[in-house]
């Protein structure tokens, strides 16, 4: 059964049992605390609740567990998605309250600055109205909501959807409190390391004013340039007789010029510096962890972001910082071909469902059958037909694949003709693609700032929309069984009674920080649950979603 609770203002907790359709059950009840009324009632299946940031937060620092819950203002977010293909939407409760009874929706309260850390005094959640008992409004919502899902295209996969978020931001506020472990001491050592000796009132490291220096005299004896400022890197080279669109990687390694090198190197110290540099330390690492706050569901397409800290950007030399504690490894395990193994499970296309389920490497595999036996043309092509590259062999490598599987490619040319078109496209289980309006391409793993163009064609809106559902409906379906690979992760190590934590996670890498005893067999959970989130996910499919997986003392030592 599942129970609905609420915190009153007084420390104590309201609550109440909830019939299939969402509804009341049984009497409200009073419990002195939070987690006095979880601790009570261990039979729950699921407790249903308004936020688990907030709420899972406060039980896990009471030293409380939940095995399962609904987070409402989740669910919200991905049926507004879903209905009116609204992503982005106010989804506190007492917006969803507030839709429910044809009202004027309030704002979500503001984002914290990416740059701080959680603290005690985080901005409350988004008033009810004045008069209006929180109960009340969670059971009606949360009702309202049972009722929207039975109306959706496929109730099932988007109960399956709802489920998993929630699973996800359980393992998220887990993550967050157990933290990564991190040694300071070997952060500052790589720092000093490659920086050099730190200057007072904010200059930049002796290191880096060394390589500025190097930029300048390459464009002259009296040539004064800041490499941290683009414009003027493009006003030099442009004196130089070399005109430049940008100061990206791709386009400055063409250049056959002095001042090409330092810069490089000290646009690499610039990145490390500012964004995990000595300030960065201070900040985020205490008592031996990093805790970065991850949000699930961070961009449209289901992939995970953190608020601050940047845990999902950690540069391969800082990860030598990342280290097991004594006795204690970390298991590392990367999934092996993540998207297109998706894409064959989605699409339902024969030929590629045999290529993803005959080995660990299916690009190997499918340059046996094709590409001349050139594996690395065989990942251009595949990758180029889901990101949807037109340039380069990319025509003819597309003409292979839609030779040789016809409904892989149809399911991508599907989806990015509905987003031409302007109609909303859905990933396999449900989340929906925002409107053309609110689309953000980098989002859907298009290129970066320090990626090469490929050429992806026509730069009109309507193509840029279509690349962009091209994408989303593999990258946010492999979004969708990654929260259930980490839900039965959870669920394994937790009956299996490990000291095992979950510590890190990012679209396609978990880590799971264990005493050396239990690695072996926190590695068969991970291959287990990679396993059980395909059958859940996409049924009975030839597909595998094989790991990777290394056990190290090192983060570095993984990769």
């Amino acid at each position: 059964m599942r129970w609905a609770v609420v915190e009153t203002g007084d420390g104590g907790a309201r609550l109440c049992p909830l019939a299939p359709d969402g509804r009341p059950a049984g009497p409200v009840l009073e419990e002195p605390s939070l987690a006095a009324a979880v601790r009570a009632r261990p039979e729950v299946e699921r407790w249903v609740w308004r936020s688990t940031a907030e709420t899972y937060r406060r039980l896990l620092a009471a030293g409380v567990r939940v095995e399962r819950c609904y987070d409402v203002e989740a669910a919200e977010s991905l049926l507004i998605g879903h209905e009116e293909g609204q992503s982005g939407q106010p989804r506190s409760l007492a917006a969803a309250w507030a839709r429910l009874h044809g009202l004027p929706v309030p704002e979500d309260a503001p984002a914290r600055a990416a740059d701080t850390q959680p603290s005690l005094f985080e901005p409350g959640p988004v008033p009810l109205p004045p008069g209006t008992d929180e109960l009340t409004a969670l059971l009606e919502v949360y009702a309202g909501q049972v009722a929207r899902t039975a109306k959706t295209e496929h109730p099932e996969r988007m109960r399956l959807l709802l489920a998993s978020e929630s699973a996800g931001m359980l393992v998220a506020a887990e993550m967050t409190r157990a933290g990564l472990p991190w040694r300071a001491d070997v952060h500052r050592e790589l720092l000093d390391g490659l920086l050099g000796d730190r200057y007072p009132g904010g200059l930049e490291p002796r290191r880096m004013a060394e390589l500025a220096e190097e930029v300048s005299r390459a464009f002259g004896a009296d040539a004064r340039v800041r490499p941290d400022l683009p414009n003027e890197i493009i006003k030099a080279f442009a004196g130089a007789g070399i005109p430049l669109t940008s100061t990206r990687k791709w386009e400055l390694q063409k250049i056959d010029h002095p001042a090409v090198a330092p810069l490089l190197a000290y646009k690499s110290l610039y990145r490390l510096h500012t964004a995990h540099g000595w300030s960065w330390l201070q900040q985020w690492v205490h008592d031996g962890r990093f805790r970065p706050e991850y949000l699930p569901g961070g961009t449209v397409s289901g992939r995970w972001t953190t608020n601050g800290g940047g845990a999902l950007q950690i540069p391969k030399v800082i990860r030598q910082a990342v280290l097991a504690d004594p006795g204690w490894r970390l298991v590392v395990a990367d999934a092996d071909q993540m998207e297109p193994r998706v894409l064959a499970a989605v699409s339902r296309d024969r030929g590629l469902m045999e290529v993803a389920g005959s080995g660990e490497d299916l690009y190997a595999d499918l340059a046996a059958r094709a590409f001349d036996g050139d594996r690395d043309q065989a990942k251009l092509g595949l990758l180029g037909a889901i990101y949807g590259q037109t340039s380069g062999d990319a025509l003819k490598h597309m003409a292979d694949l839609r030779r040789r599987y016809p409904a892989a490619v149809a399911y991508v040319d599907d989806a990015a003709r509905a987003g031409e078109e302007g109609r909303l496209v859905r990933t396999w289980m449900g989340r929906t693609c925002p409107p053309a309006s609110m689309a953000a391409p980098d989002e859907a793993g298009l290129p970066q700032e320090e990626d090469p163009p490929t050429g992806y064609g026509s730069s009109s809106a309507a193509r840029a929309r279509g690349r962009f559902t091209r994408n989303f409906v593999v990258q946010g379906s492999a979004a969708d069984w990654a929260l259930l690979m980490l839900a039965a992760l959870r669920r394994s190590l937790s009956e299996a009674d490990l000291r095992a934590e979950l510590v890190f996670f990012q679209h396609d890498e978990v880590i799971v920080h264990c005493p050396a005893e239990e690695a072996a067999k926190v590695s068969e959970a991970i291959t287990a649950a990679a396993d059980a989130a395909g059958r859940i996910a996409f049924g009975e499919t030839p597909v595998r979603f094989p790991f990777t997986i290394a056990v190290v003392d090192c983060y570095a030592e993984a990769k």
